[in-house]
């Protein structure tokens, strides 16, 4: 039967041992492990989230884009080549690119650089047959019965954490027939 005297001197080999020996060396080493492996998984899911808000805004801009052309193309539609007796509350009659242009970056969406828009308007005629369209190079081109055609783009700048910034060219166009 184990004195008390040995007993309490195993205790303290124990205690020496768990104390200054390889308990607490585990405990350092766990502990260093535990703060890498946090600050890697902060940084892939920072990532993966800041990617997830700048598609979303990516859609918005898309969103953008699609009313501004459908916006600019009506505004075209509405201020054809005749004059604006029929309607005397218009201004701007007689639309051209210019106009059309200044009116979609006019629009003011929040979070769009209107320095990043570019509005393209092309006007068509159409041919004998009533299916086909050429574009037109002359004469009144924005004449009732000839379609407008407004396509606008925007360079997005894209930027992922850890992936290369770039710029992304985010586009849609709307073709209406001219009223008036």
């Amino acid at each position: 039967m184990p004195t008390v005297k040995g007993l309490v001197a195993s205790i303290e080999r124990t205690a020496k041992r768990l104390v200054g020996g390889e308990f607490v060396h585990r405990i350092c080493i766990q502990e260093g492990a535990a703060l890498v492996e946090m600050a890697i998984a902060s940084a892939v899911l920072l990532a993966l989230l800041f990617g997830i808000i700048q598609i979303a805004f990516a859609l918005y801009t898309y969103d953008f884009a699609s009313e501004g052309a459908r916006e600019g193309t009506r505004y075209a539609i509405v201020r054809g080549s005749s004059s604006c007796t029929n309607t005397p509350n218009l201004t701007n009659c007689n639309a051209t690119a210019a106009q059309i242009q200044n009116y979609v970056k006019g629009l003011g969406y929040p979070g769009i650089n209107s320095s990043n828009l570019t509005v393209t308007t092309t006007w068509y005629t159409a041919s004998a047959e009533p299916t086909s369209w050429s574009i037109c190079s002359s004469g009144t081109c924005n004449a009732p019965g000839n379609a407008v055609q407004v396509a606008v783009t925007y360079a997005m700048p894209l930027w992922i954490p850890f992936w290369k910034r770039q710029t992304v060219n985010i586009s849609s166009n709307s073709q209406m027939i001219i009223a008036q």
